[in-house]
Formats: C-alpha cells, sequence, structure tokens
C-alpha cells in the first residue's frame, strides 16, 4: 500500500489574501472614523473655550472702563470745572457718548471720560491765574497731555504745552491745535492743596482685525485703536435711564438722538462672541442680536450680557 503524503502549505490562496485586505479596510476606516471624531470634538472644546475666554476678558474690559465713566476726583460732577481747551474738544467733559448700529455688523461704540488717580501736586501757589503750575517731581506727566487741576472745589482742564520735564512746572499757553488750549486764564489762582490728574477718554468699537477676524478694539485719547480681544462679531448696548430720579433705571433702550445719556445710570452691554474656526456645528445656523443676524454657517456662537452701574452717578 502506497502510503499517503501530506503536503505542507506554502502560501495564501487568492479567496484568503482578499477576505485579509477587506478586513483590514475595515480595521483602517474605524481608526481613521475614530481620529476624525475625535479631532473634531477636540477643535469644538478648543474653539467653545476660547469663545468663553473672549468673552469674559471683553466684558471686564468694558465694564472697568463704563463704570469708572464720569470720574471727576473730589469734585464728584462737573459743575465747577472749566474748560480751557479749544472747542473741538468740549465733549472730553460728556462722561458717555455713544453711536447706534454704524460701526462693524451693525455694532455700536461707547466712549467714557474720567480721570486717572492723581499724578501730582501743586507745590507752589503761582503768582497769576496765567502762570506755570510747580508741581511735584516723578509725576510722569509729558508736553500735549490733557490734563486737570483740582482742588476739591472747582478745576481746569487745559493741555500741557511745555516739557515739564526741565523743572516740574507745567505751561498752558493759549495754542491752536491737538486740541490746544482756547484760553491761558484758570478761573482761579489754585494753591498747595491742588492736584494734577491726567484725563482718559476711551472709546470701545468693533472693527476687523488684520487677520480677518472681528474684534474689540479700544482708542485711547484719540489715538490709533488697539486690539483688545478678537472674535467679538457685535455689541449692542442699551442704557438704563432714570426717569424718576431714585437712581434706578425706569427702562432700557438703544441710543438715538432724543436720549437723554445724563439720565442714564447703567448700561447693558450685549456682545456676539463667535469661533474663528468655521465647520464646528452639526448643521448650518445663523444667530441674532437686535439689530444684527449673524450670517448662515457652521460657526459656534454665544451671547454675554451684563448690566454695569455708572457708579459715579449714584449715591
Amino acid at each position: 500500500m502506497t502510503p499517503s503524503v501530506i503536503k505542507k502549505q506554502r502560501g495564501l490562496s487568492l479567496i484568503e489574501l482578499m477576505i485579509a485586505l477587506v478586513l483590514g479596510l475595515f480595521i483602517t476606516a474605524g481608526m481613521i472614523q475614530l481620529f476624525i471624531h475625535s479631532k473634531q470634538s477636540y477643535r469644538i472644546q478648543e474653539n467653545l473655550s476660547r469663545v468663553q475666554e473672549n468673552g469674559r476678558f471683553a466684558m471686564e474690559f468694558l465694564a472697568r472702563d463704563i463704570r469708572m465713566a464720569g470720574y471727576w476726583g473730589c469734585l464728584g460732577d462737573t459743575t465747577t470745572i472749566k474748560n480751557n481747551l479749544n472747542p473741538a474738544a468740549a465733549s472730553l467733559l460728556d462722561e458717555v457718548i455713544a453711536t447706534n448700529g454704524d460701526g462693524l455688523n451693525s455694532s455700536d461704540s461707547i466712549t467714557v471720560n474720567r480721570l486717572t488717580l492723581p499724578s501730582a501736586s501743586v507745590v507752589e501757589t503761582p503768582p497769576n491765574k496765567a502762570a506755570k503750575l510747580k508741581v511735584s517731581g516723578g509725576n510722569g506727566l509729558e508736553k500735549d497731555d490733557v490734563v486737570m487741576v483740582i482742588d476739591c472745589t472747582s478745576g481746569d482742564l487745559f493741555q500741557i504745552t511745555n516739557d515739564p520735564a526741565a523743572n516740574n512746572k507745567l505751561a498752558h499757553k493759549e495754542v491752536g491745535d491737538n486740541p490746544g488750549n482756547s484760553d491761558d486764564q484758570f478761573q482761579k489762582i489754585y494753591s498747595t492743596d491742588a492736584k494734577i490728574h491726567k484725563i482718559r477718554n476711551i472709546e470701545y468699537y468693533i472693527s476687523q482685525n488684520p487677520s480677518g477676524q472681528p474684534a474689540l478694539y479700544r482708542r485711547l485719547n484719540g489715538n490709533p485703536g488697539q486690539e483688545l480681544v478678537e472674535g467679538i462679531e457685535s455689541m449692542q448696548i442699551l442704557y438704563g435711564i432714570d426717569t424718576n430720579g431714585n437712581n434706578t433705571a425706569n427702562s432700557y433702550a438703544p441710543f438715538s438722538t432724543g436720549l437723554d445719556l445724563n439720565n442714564a445710570v447703567s448700561v447693558r452691554t450685549n456682545l456676539l462672541v463667535t469661533t474663528l474656526e468655521d465647520n464646528l456645528a452639526t448643521k448650518i445656523s445663523s444667530t441674532s442680536m437686535a439689530t444684527y443676524t449673524s450670517p448662515n454657517d457652521r460657526k459656534i456662537r454665544r451671547i454675554f450680557t451684563s448690566t454695569i452701574a455708572l457708579r459715579n452717578r449714584l449715591p
């Protein structure tokens, strides 16, 4: 009897190879799909975190300056302040200045005026109302700074027309521009109980940054605007108006020509904050806020709202 011979397998059959390839493709496709989902989840979480962070930062910048609007040192208000600047700078004593819907994406803007903490003290009584003010050193004051001298009974707003670093004296000559002084005569002679404060004119608005993204900008004392926080798509502002003198807002309204901001006691700020990246949401959508509706895309947006009291108008 002839013994049978068992042949050893020397390779894969075509069918087995095709099955192995198909199984490998399924596994690879699953891994790719898992990677894509993980990456998308990471993008969504990262962008949502950025939206939350940008919204908080933007609101903090706004609140810090808005609540200090109308800070006039120890005077409390502008009734005893003389503005010695040229008429073009008359609005520096307006505590709140507003526009409605004329910015990027129909955004509002808001400008506040206030004094900083004292920069220097008057250390010598001048001989007359037009004389230079001798002040304490190390004050950081410079030529062309717009400042106010205050003694808690009255104040004078003026522009420094010399370099104070030379002798710590502040000249306020009558000059023509930037904005310039229209009068070099103070309303009184200020003695050694007077302080020198810088004035801050602060404007907040929405503009497009160099990367093409909407952003919150701030302009100080008429200088070029500085980008603060990107991703702020629109800003809508309502003003709380006190109509019966009880220091409480009776209604909130957007700025209009007939709205008297002198009666505003609070400011309600609404910010529409968007992700910088697109294709994050599961479907195309848009978000509406007052006069602005965002475009139909797949960005994620959030609305941040804060009501800010104008502290210097409250008891």
